[in-house]
């Protein structure tokens, strides 16, 4: 046990270090950014502590649990997947390999997220991010574990289902180029910025566009996508009016705490 402590210990260590880095670097872009465009009080911004408790949360735990399940969905897509697919995108050269995960993945992560709204046991886990009723760039990483569990992995499968992404190396850096890439784009969109640009956000996705869906009631199931709205606009969900939100949550209370946020999905229904 003290051998394996021992082996677990500096990568944990490399690991937090490296989330700290990332986080100084988020805070440096975007506390300006807020501070000079922004459309909300800055004092009405609560449960920061709370959202950076579950920035190092998610940035471990979900890695951790879906290597197993995506290391099997690799093995049966080489299994059942005619092997004239992957042999075909293997042909592409990386820069159209990389583009193409980006869009079926985004497709992916659109149906993960849209089933997250219509299945009701999945919402009572995505509820926990719905929850936040003021908008700035740390509610990106406001949600259950499992909810970021369950959303990568519908996210991430078609990728390996086509052989873009495996358990080797060389598979490993798609997927993490997808999800850096979808990661940075949810601190954009979750932060508190007024600024708009028309012509762009028919192409991809604005604050004002994912502000819309984090609105109270009204529109919280439209606006599913997390780049591209052209996929709402096919599947019927977009919502892009000239106002912003006038309010943000749910009308279903959350517990206060971290510890309460956690357990209360797990809980059955009275």
């Amino acid at each position: 046990m003290l051998q394996t402590l021992q082996e677990f210990l500096p990568g944990f260590a490399r690991d937090v270090f490296r989330l700290c880095v990332w986080l100084t670097l988020l805070t440096a872009i975007f506390i300006p950014l807020e501070r000079l465009a922004g459309l909300h009080d800055k004092s009405a911004r609560r449960e920061w502590r709370t959202n950076l408790a579950y920035y190092f949360l998610n940035s471990l735990v979900p890695a951790m649990l879906l290597a197993a399940p995506l290391s099997i969905l690799a093995v049966a897509a080489q299994r059942y997947m005619p092997s004239s697919v992957p042999a075909l995108l293997a042909q592409l050269p990386l820069t159209a390999r990389l583009i193409l995960a980006l869009v079926i993945g985004e497709i992916g992560f659109y149906w993960g997220h849209r089933l997250s709204h219509e299945i009701p046991w999945l919402w009572r886990f995505h509820a926990v991010h719905h929850s936040a009723e003021h908008m700035y760039f740390l509610v990106n990483t406001r949600a259950h574990p499992v909810d970021m569990v369950i959303t990568r992995l519908i996210g991430l499968t078609p990728l390996y289902a086509l052989g873009l992404a495996g358990p080797s190396a060389a598979g490993m850096a798609t997927p993490v180029f997808v999800i850096l890439i979808g990661t940075f784009w949810g601190f954009l969109v979750h932060a508190d910025i007024r600024w708009r640009c028309r012509p762009l956000e028919w192409l991809v996705a604005t604050p004002v566009f994912h502000h819309w869906h984090h609105s109270r009631v009204d529109h919280i199931n439209r606006n599913y996508a997390s780049m591209l709205p052209i996929l709402d606009r096919v599947f019927g969900t977009l919502h892009l009016p000239r106002e912003w939100p006038a309010e943000y949550g749910i009308e279903t209370p959350q517990p206060a705490t971290l510890r309460g946020q956690l357990i209360a999905p797990l809980r059955p229904l009275p």
